[in-house]
Order: C-alpha cells, then structure tokens, then sequence
C-alpha cells in the first residue's frame, strides 16, 4: 500500500512525471493570465489612490489599524499585505508599477515563476487592504489562477516551451477544476436560490440593460424578442449545469467542450463589462486542448523546442529498437544524485503535494456543501485559506436585478442650481452609447451599482465620497469623467438616486438615446460645509418608489 501511495504522490506531484502534452495551452495561458494581470494593475494605477489612498474613499491605513486592533498578531494572516510596512502613496503606486512590470515579463516569456510570484503577492496586497473595494469573485478567480500558476508555470529565465520543466498533473487539474467550478457552481446557485425569473425562463429579459456596466452591443441583444431570451436562459443552465461535465470525459470531448464554451464567452464579453472574468474562464478553457491538437496552428519554425508527440515518439523508438547495438553506443553509466539533492526533491515533491491537495480540499468542500450542508468534514482548511482568495467558492447571477438604479453625485452653491460629477464609465448621459472597455475595471463605477441596491447607511462609500468632494479631494476626482467645480469646491454636495431603462428602437432613432430616466430622489444625506470647514448634513435622503 505504501508503494501504491508513494507512487501516486508522484504521479501527481513530481515535475519529473508531469504533463507532456500541454506545453502549447500553457503557453497560452501564461500568456494570458499575464496580460490580465497587466489589466488588473493597469487600472489600479489610474484609481488606486482614489479608492484606497491615504486621502483616498477607504484610506487602507484606517482599514488595516483597525484590523491590528481587532486581531493583534494574526492580522498579517487574515490580512496577508505589504501595506503593513507602509500604505503611503508612493507604497502604493510602487506596488502597481511593480505588477504592470511583472506582468509584462509574463507576457514576453522571461522568468515567468519568479514573475508571477510578484505580481501575486502585489494583487493580493491589495485585496487584503482595498475593503469593499475588492469584494468581486473576479478577484478570487485571478488570485486561484495566479497561485496555481507558480506550479503550472515552468522554471528558469527563458524557459520556451519549458521541455525541461513539465507541470504537475495536479497543477492542470486543479487549473481545469476552478475553470469546472465557476460553471458549475454557478449553475447550481441559480437553482438554488429560488429566483423565479430562472424558473420561468425570463431572467434574461432585463439582463442586458441590468447588469452593473452594460455595452452598446448588450442594447440592441435587449431588443430581441422574449423567445430568444428565453432560449438563453435554457442554454446558460444546460451549458453550466451540464455540459462543462464534458472537461471529465475523453481528449475529443474537451475539445468540443472548448468549441461551445469559447463563443459562449466571447459573446459575454461583448455584450456586458465584467472587467477581466469572462477572460480569465476565457484563458482556463485552452487547457482543455493538448498539444496534439494546437500543434497544427504553432508555425513550422517554431516548432523545434516542442516535446515529441506521441506519435514521433513511437517512430523514433521503432528506429531505435531496428537498430544493433555497436560497441560505441555502449549504455553510459547513469550519475546518482547526491544525497542533497535527494533530500531537496523530496522537500519540492512534499511542498508541491501539500500545498496542491490543500487547494483541491478547500475548494472541494464548498462545493460538496452546496448539496449536503452538514457534511462531516472539517473546514479548518477551507477557513485557514479565506484571507488568501485561492481556494474559492464561486457562483454568478443566483438572483437577477430587477432595476437599474443609478447613483449621481451632484454639487450647488445654492441648493437650488445642481451640477453633476460626470463618471468615466457609468452610464448617466441618456445620448451616451454605452461602451466596451474590459477588462479595465473601475472599481469605483462598479461599487456605486451595488450601492444603488442597497441603502447609504450600508455602503459608507457614498457619504464619504461626498465628504471629499466638498473639499475637492484631487485624487477622488481623479475618479470622475471631469471636475465641474474648478475654482473651488462647491458648498453642498448630494447624491441622487435615479432608474434607468434602454431607450426603444424608435426613441433611439427619432431623439438619438441611448437611455429613459427617472429621477427617484436623494439616496444619502445631502452634506454641506460651513465658512469655518465644518461638515454637517443639511438634508436627510428622500427616495420615491421604482417604476417597472
């Protein structure tokens, strides 16, 4: 039983019985997962002060002083960041430029692991200090995929195709397992929520224009009639709940799988910004493809530094075994590791092993809850991984937005005349067409739809938004499309609660919009500030009932 276990271990584990026939859709996907890296702290590098800045909406100094209090010793685990040794401005910015940097050396193929193991430890620095700035599922999926990826990943500066260093089988399943899971478990909360609007099949009806930032092509799919919307609610649960099964059968079933999924996620992204989500299930879906297959499309001269397929393999020891022996082809004796290098094996092969297996437990387990709640096993593991976001339990639109609320920032000096903050993505000027532009993420623009869902008093992002557009924060204003008050800042500041539809195919074609309005009243109490700088709150929020 022991040499059973030991050589599973290292079936699974050890590099040197890795996976062959992968190197093209790991080259591709390393690729990939570089460049949304490079999204990912692109954006951060135009917004990060705004949202988490010392003088930014949620200053990550004030977040991580209050978890030193609460936690004492154990917040560096529960909030593993380097803000710990400084969250200045320039920490911050070192740390962006620090991924971007990283994440290009991905993407150019130069030390890729060490790369990687950089822009990981950058990116989860600032989900442990950003707060409600970094409560996305995208966020976990990146963080899995990056973590995983310093097994996928091969060694060395320039690695190539990486012949010399083969991923753990673990690392590829567990990559496809997280890919698997973010259907799956998708599928399921959907029907488990009770959401009528999947069970009815309408669910897709108001989901173009509902989402958080919805695109120009999303409007005119919103004008197709209810059967076809209908027919995509029937395909998106068979597609999730039933069809990613395919990822567990034969090679030829994968690869049709991947022919479905594919289109399937280039029509989300065209018709909805999910900043990088659909680009990272994007990117895990070419590992359901092999080399046998990819091959065809690699150029001729490129091919040199490829493994032997399978089928090269068998003609070359066919030759091998025509051929006699000579006594100049005499075997060469075999040189055995030193004992070190033994000893360091076993450790790499141990390190890989537990570290890998604890990911496959604190993933599995959720997943396993979802049908059996009281499952006995500990979730010890599951709970010590949390404040890592690599080992998640995912699960997209169980209950679809009725509305489409849209929060606006408004400045007076008289409290009769408002003047709008103009946003950068958000949709607010009726003729404006809605645009394209994940996988950017504008974390600030993405908040703002879930606060519209909810009250002030649970999102304190608004009311001290507010607070800082009193006094002209230059890096909140950063946030927005343009500044309205220039010379100074204005002496109240509200923010309004508006519903918004798409406009109809005639209202678009005779008034040239996009959008139908309606003004709600005021979300969050109206702040004004004093002759001494002094902030009080003027008005208490007054809201009217959403229209259908």
């Amino acid at each position: 039983m022991s040499g059973f276990i030991a050589r599973t271990i290292r079936r699974w584990f050890d590099p040197e019985q890795g996976v062959s026939d992968h190197q093209i859709s790991r080259w591709i996907f390393l690729r990939a997962l570089g460049l949304i890296y490079f999204s990912a702290f692109y954006s951060l590098v135009f917004q990060i002060r705004g949202l988490i800045g010392p003088h930014g909406i949620l200053p990550a100094d004030e977040y991580l002083a209050s978890v030193a209090k609460d936690l004492g010793p154990l917040r560096l685990w529960f909030a593993p960041t380097l803000l710990w040794f400084s969250s200045s401005t320039h920490m911050l910015m070192a740390m962006c430029w620090a991924g971007i940097i990283a994440s290009l050396v991905i993407v150019a193929n130069v030390w890729p692991r060490a790369m990687f193991v950089v822009c990981l430890v950058c990116f989860l620095s600032f989900v442990s200090a950003a707060g409600d700035f970094s409560g996305y599922q995208s966020d976990g999926m990146l963080l899995e995929a990056g973590f995983l990826a310093l097994f996928f990943a091969p060694g060395g500066f320039f690695p190539g195709w990486g012949n010399a260093w083969f991923p753990p089988r673990a690392s590829l399943f567990l990559l496809r397992w997280e890919w698997f899971r973010i259907y799956f478990e998708s599928g399921v909360v959907k029907l488990a929520s009770g959401d009528e609007q999947w069970r009815h099949l309408t669910a897709m009806d108001q989901y173009y224009q509902n989402g958080p930032l919805p695109t120009w092509i999303g409007w005119y799919v919103q004008h197709l009639p209810h059967w076809f919307h209908a027919w995509t609610v029937v395909a998106t649960l068979g597609m999730e709940l039933v069809l990613v099964w395919m990822l567990f059968l034969s090679r030829r079933w994968r690869i049709v799988c991947f022919f479905l999924v594919t289109p399937w996620q280039i029509v989300v992204i065209l018709t909805a910004n999910y900043t990088f989500l659909n680009y990272i299930v994007l990117a895990l879906g070419f590992l359901l493809l092999d080399d046998r297959f990819l091959v065809r499309f690699v150029p001729i001269h490129w091919r040199a530094g490829l493994p032997l397929t399978e089928e090269s393999k068998a003609k070359l020891e066919s030759d091998l075994s025509s051929e006699e022996p000579s006594e100049a082809s005499g075997t060469s004796p075999q040189v055995q590791p030193t004992r070190i290098v033994q000893h360091l094996h076993t450790l790499r092969l141990a390190v890989i092993a537990v570290a890998l297996s604890l990911v496959f437990y604190a993933t599995t387990l959720p997943m396993l809850q979802m049908f059996w709640r009281r499952i006995p096993l500990p979730e010890g593991p599951v709970m010590s991984l949390e404040p890592f976001r690599i080992a998640n339990q995912y699960g997209l639109f169980a209950v679809m937005t009725p509305h489409r609320f849209e929060i606006e920032f408004q400045g007076s000096n008289d409290g009769q005349t408002w003047v709008a903050y103009p946003f950068r993505y958000k949709p607010q000027d009726v003729t404006e067409a809605p645009r394209i532009y994940a996988p950017y993420q504008p974390r600030f623009d993405w908040n703002l739809w879930f606060a519209s869902l909810g009250t002030w008093s649970q999102y304190p992002i608004v009311p001290r938004t507010e607070e800082l557009l009193l006094i002209n924060d230059p890096d909140v204003l950063q946030l927005f499309a343009r500044n309205p008050f220039t010379d100074k800042p204005p002496l109240m500041v509200r923010a309004v609660l508006w519903q918004y539809w798409f406009s109809t195919m005639g209202e678009k074609r005779t008034q040239g919009i996009w959008w139908r309005r309606q003004l709600l009243g005021t979300y969050a109490p109206t702040l004004a500030i004093d002759p001494t700088g002094r902030i009080g709150i003027l008005a208490e929020p007054r809201l009217s009932p959403p229209q259908d």
